[in-house]
């Protein structure tokens, strides 16, 4: 979202004006004369229709707040971190607990806020908006849809993480007894169905496009509507929450049941139907995927240059073509944890930590050149890829010529070096725009000064690359270039629709818009590359073989964007991932042949339980109609 900042000034101070909340969900605030104060005429109304949008903006979408960031099981973090953003890389670590939960957004703690206090704020707008004699019957309506879209985001922030939740779909009433307050959860498919009716309701009212971009540019959209809609149907259809037994004896208070016993799968029709929509509007507005077309200052790029650029810049390249949707959380305050030290002058840059590290495990997930698996890929030397050796002109736009890397390294798709940097490997930007002549990351600890600080180490030898714009420039001084990471893009679309064509048995279509996302990697169609490379070749022609091509694509696709997270929650594979000790390097060793051992970095703690969030026994003690999440 991008909204100018005389609205955020004003946001915040009537945020600070509202009346605070007990720990419980809350009825309307007893000040009523402070709510006529905000709806007395269109200016303030609309102020107020930002406070909805702060939660989103400066809470949710932070990223050190966002559980599919932060415990995803994509990147990790050296402890400790100041101010709580360890938070989630945390609960890798040691887990949950009940008596102070981690990203806690039911009651707000620990990185978390009260959720359940910003569906509030959206009811009181709802309820009061009719108010303002000024605000014409267009702006009303197209503020109503607003505010339902985001009183359905917040609740399906907390279904993803919660489960079966209290659905608030209006404010009590001031005189509301005790019994009222004390709120129940309901079924996971009421709240789904309830998600879906607001969707609808916001999708009807909103804009098409945004025609006054400099201010109200990153506002909601029908497509947005949409494609979110296609997002919570599509939750509602996977494996988490559509007939799971683990959560068999989920119940409330009064026994009655929170989880159907068995799967749906006319569920997976109704996501392939909402996904559907959702990209013909995205298209119908101008949404495609994003092609790089260098400026002005950029002559005479590699083909190799100008494919990684092309798929980097889907999402550093703030609000383009293939955004659906964007927040307005910025991301320039935490490029200095994603950028190693490379050229010479930025030895002396304190600020560069370069501490976010990926896994092994991840760098082992992206494809060979050849567009499969490392594992299935019967021309790729898989047994022999943690051996280190010089790279070849082969390689020279993406590594440097004649350094000593991984084999892992080497021969791999165009999104593995788009998305990460890596002992060895070119990094094109950052000041030099010369891709014959770039600078290259020297990953072993020692090659790197100011690097004793445990908090300023890269614990596994490969940085998020891809969360860098290539304008950035991190020297002597620091220069980030602001992006925005997509929350939807029109790539994720596409390989949601195919996951959700797949399940219905339309695996030909499906296979249509995978494709076309490989297409974009320059890799050879999914057929065509499991025929020839594969040592699995017809993989692709049962349910169960295409469904795991999609979820890799998907992980590829969206790495690093605080989708794969959520993504391996609603699969139930996060468990199976995070079963496994995560490695890297040894980034402390001298020596090439030191250095290209894998070691431990943290074996994760993860099993059933974590799957949805606990409640804090402070909540279940302060409501007792609450229960609390299974196994917890």
């Amino acid at each position: 979202m991008k909204f100018n900042i005389r609205t955020w000034i004003v946001a915040a101070v009537l945020m600070a004006s509202l009346p605070s909340c007990k720990k419980y969900l809350d009825v309307v605030p007893d000040n009523v004369a402070t709510v006529d104060y905000a709806f007395r005429n269109r200016n303030e109304a609309e102020n107020y229709l930002f406070t909805c949008y702060a939660t989103m903006q400066k809470s949710i979408f932070y990223a050190w707040s966002d559980p599919a960031f932060t415990t995803g099981g994509e990147l990790l973090h050296p402890f400790p971190v100041e101010n709580n953003a360890d938070m989630g890389f945390r609960m890798l670590r040691s887990g949950n607990n009940v008596l102070s939960v981690e990203l806690n957004f039911w009651s707000g703690g620990n990185a978390g806020v009260n959720l359940y206090q910003a569906i509030r704020r959206c009811n009181i707008f709802l309820d009061n908006v009719s108010k303002p004699v000024d605000l014409s019957a267009s702006e009303r309506a197209r503020w109503t849809a607003e505010a339902n879209f985001l009183k359905a985001y917040y609740h399906y922030w907390l279904v993803r993480m919660y489960g079966p939740i209290a659905v608030i779909r209006k404010n009590l009433p001031v005189n509301a007894s005790i019994e009222e307050v004390r709120v129940k959860r309901e079924h996971v498919d009421t709240v789904f169905n309830y998600i879906v009716q607001l969707l609808d309701e916001a999708a009807a009212g909103l804009p098409r496009i945004i025609t006054s971009e400099a201010s109200e540019l990153g506002r909601v959209t029908r497509s947005t509507a949409l494609s979110v809609k296609a997002e919570v149907l599509a939750w509602q259809a996977s494996p988490l929450f559509n007939g799971n037994p683990d959560y068999i004896n989920f119940r409330s208070k009064e026994n009655t049941p929170l989880f159907s016993p068995t799967a749906d799968p006319n569920k997976w029709a109704l996501a392939a139907e909402a996904c559907k929509l959702a990209i013909e509007e995205a298209h119908s507005v101008g949404r495609k995927l994003y092609p790089f077309v260098p400026p002005a200052n950029l002559t005479g790029l590699s083909d190799s240059t100008m494919h990684l650029l092309a798929f980097q810049g889907a999402v550093t390249h703030l609000f383009n073509d293939e955004v659906i949707w964007g927040a307005n959380a910025v991301n320039s305050d935490w490029q200095y944890i994603c950028i190693p030290k490379m050229a010479a002058e930025s030895q002396t840059n304190d600020v560069i930590w370069g501490s976010l590290s990926a896994p092994l495990a991840i760098a082992e997930l992206f494809y060979t050149k050849n567009g499969v698996p490392l594992n299935e890929d019967k021309t790729w030397d898989y047994a022999n890829r943690y051996v280190p050796r010089a790279s070849d002109d082969a390689h020279r736009y993406y590594i440097r010529n004649g350094y000593q890397t991984a084999g892992l390294n080497m021969n791999r798709e165009v999104r593995f070096y788009a998305s990460l940097g890596f002992d060895g490997s070119n990094w094109f930007g950052n000041g030099t725009l010369d891709d014959d002549n770039q600078q290259y990351v020297q990953g072993k600890m020692k090659q790197v000064s100011g690097a004793a600080m445990i908090v300023k180490t890269n614990s596994t030898g490969y940085w998020p690359k891809k969360l860098v714009p290539y304008q950035s420039e991190f020297l002597a001084r620091s220069l980030p270039v602001p992006f925005a990471v997509p929350r939807i893009r029109l790539a994720a679309m596409y390989l949601l629709y195919a996951e959700a064509l797949n399940e219905t048995g339309n695996r030909t279509e499906a296979l249509t818009w995978v494709n076309k996302v490989r297409d974009r990697a320059k890799l050879k169609t999914v057929e065509e590359s499991w025929a020839n490379f594969s040592n699995n070749p017809g993989k692709f022609n049962s349910k169960e073989g295409l469904r795991q091509i999609i979820h890799q694509e998907r992980r590829i696709e969206l790495a690093f964007e605080s989708q794969s997270g959520w993504d391996m929650r609603r699969w139930k594979e996060m468990k199976d991932y995070l079963s496994k000790p995560m490695q890297g390097w040894s980034v402390y060793e001298e020596s090439v042949a030191g250095y290209y051992r894998p070691r431990t970095i943290i074996t994760p703690v993860y099993n059933t339980r974590e799957y949805l969030w606990p409640l804090s026994e402070a909540d279940l003690t302060i409501n007792p109609n609450l229960v609390q999440t299974p196994l917890w």
